[in-house]
């Protein structure tokens, strides 16, 4: 492991920082970690569903758990714990093609017009000298990022998006297709945009969205309208400490993105928005007590 580098570990090797996070004192030799960790890649729905099945321990989630499996807000408080650990800002994403024809930016009605199907050609907006039919990309129905999109632009999970021409089941799936074809418009996750798939700014309500981390209002900032929070589900369970929604296990996973390294490396490092830091607080509060007891002990 690499060694830490002003971030206050000095020179602790990273394995050591975070068992020292989760109560293990540093051993200065490589050890067996207390517990194997396999992560797999699917879709939110996906995961909200395993975990609440017991397939898995932790379902992880780009989209409100009551969107993707209709549940009351009671019935989600009631089986799991929401557990934040970072936020994405939902970018929407043109071809290279249409951003060199001038299209730098939308209004949040110009894209609603594009997604259900009002809206079919470039020239059709305002301002636009382009002919070029529009290739409207979505993502798979169930993923995270089309019920938050649906939810944040179209105002319900369930919204009509009959101007999609084509869904994908992965991020990287979509930037693909905006790479490659002609006149396309895609919604995604913000870690995937690329000098080929270019994020655009938007224009909701009079205020404008820039793409730029240092704009007064940018899309990488938790009122840009598109934000999302990102999810780490935990069951409710007898067996838990307390009968609460961790077990030592799980609370020390989701632990380890709730602090300042953690926020840094896996959080902003793949440009997604950190926690403001009374949020990071909070759901510090949540785990911590069982994060730190001894995850060996029966």
């Amino acid at each position: 492991w690499d060694q830490l580098a002003d971030d206050g570990a000095g020179d602790m090797l990273i394995a050591d920082y975070f068992a020292s996070k989760f109560g293990f004192e540093p051993t200065d030799q490589r050890s067996s970690p207390p517990f194997p960790t396999t992560v797999g890649l699917s879709h939110s729905g996906t995961g909200c569903e395993a975990v609440t099945d017991g397939l898995v321990d932790i379902g992880n989630s780009s989209g409100p758990i009551t969107a993707e499996l209709d549940w009351s807000e009671e019935k989600a408080q009631n089986t799991v714990v929401d557990n934040v650990v970072g936020r994405d800002g939902q970018p929407v994403v043109v071809s290279s093609d249409v951003s060199d024809a001038g299209v730098t930016q939308l209004t949040g009605e110009d894209i609603r017009g594009i997604y259900q199907n009002e809206i079919t050609n470039w020239n059709q907006i305002d301002g636009v000298d382009y002919d070029q039919e529009i290739y409207a990309i979505g993502r798979a129905e169930g993923s995270g990022t089309d019920t938050s999109f649906r939810l944040n632009m179209l105002g319900a999970a369930d919204a009509s998006m009959s101007g999609v021409d084509t869904r994908f089941g992965q991020n990287q799936q979509v930037a693909q297709a905006v790479s490659q074809n002609e006149g396309a418009i895609a919604y995604m996750a913000l870690a995937f945009t690329s000098e080929t798939v270019i994020p655009i700014s938007i224009e909701f309500d009079g205020t404008l969205y820039e793409t730029s981390r240092d704009a007064e209002n940018t899309i990488f900032d938790s009122e840009y309208p598109l934000n999302r929070d990102l999810h780490m589900y935990t069951l409710i369970e007898e067996n838990n400490p307390d009968g609460g929604g961790y077990d030592r296990r799980e609370a020390a996973f989701v632990n380890m993105f709730l602090n300042e390294f953690g926020q840094t490396v896996f959080v902003e490092g793949n440009n997604y928005i950190p926690l403001p830091t009374s949020d990071l607080q909070s759901m510090k509060d949540k785990v911590s007590s069982v994060a730190t007891e001894d995850l060996l002990s029966p």
